[in-house]
């Protein structure tokens, strides 16, 4: 039970770490929307009618079906042994689910479209792309920066290992 408590644990923080980046890349691509119009992006937001930082909330869900994909694909395996690449391929498969997440919904009767002339493709298939790219970007970040935390933690046990050497030295000699 403690196992599935820490996967939820870890699943809803990387939900919420993904969130502020994807918030924060929402702002900045609405800066840039304003400063140079016309920009690829428009399309996209055109279906995901929403203020900019609430790019947030599919963040959330993103980072956590990354986690459901990181614990099905990287199963029993150390950051140390994962690529980049593979790392980033899981992150773009977890926003291709991301963005089938409201076809689904609205295959069981979960939701409903706005209008009757609009499929769920037309709401689908624009934010595909956006949502892979976001995704396997998000996710390469997160290999790095977990990587470097876990260096920065192998130094620091080095470091402490070597000063209980010094002390354990100390006492020997005097």
């Amino acid at each position: 039970m403690a196992g599935w408590l820490r996967r939820i644990r870890g699943a809803i923080g990387m939900g919420l770490v993904w969130a502020g980046g994807w918030a924060a890349v929402g702002l900045a691509i609405g800066v840039a929307s304003v400063l140079v119009p016309g920009l690829p992006w428009d399309r996209f937001f055109e279906v995901f009618d929403a203020p900019l930082p609430a790019l947030g909330v599919p963040g959330f869900f993103g980072g956590v079906l990354f986690s459901v994909v990181l614990g099905v694909a990287g199963r029993r395996r150390r950051f140390d042994q994962l690529s980049l690449p593979r790392f980033a391929a899981w992150g773009a498969l977890g926003g291709v689910l991301l963005a089938l997440l409201p076809a689904a919904l609205v295959a069981v009767g979960l939701a409903t479209l706005g209008s009757p002339e609009v499929t769920v493709w037309q709401l689908t298939v624009p934010i595909i792309a956006p949502l892979a790219l976001l995704s396997s970007a998000s996710a390469a970040a997160a290999l790095t920066l977990a990587r470097r935390a876990e260096r920065r933690e192998l130094a620091a046990g080095d470091a402490a290992v070597a000063a209980l050497d010094e002390t354990d030295a100390d006492h020997r000699l005097g």
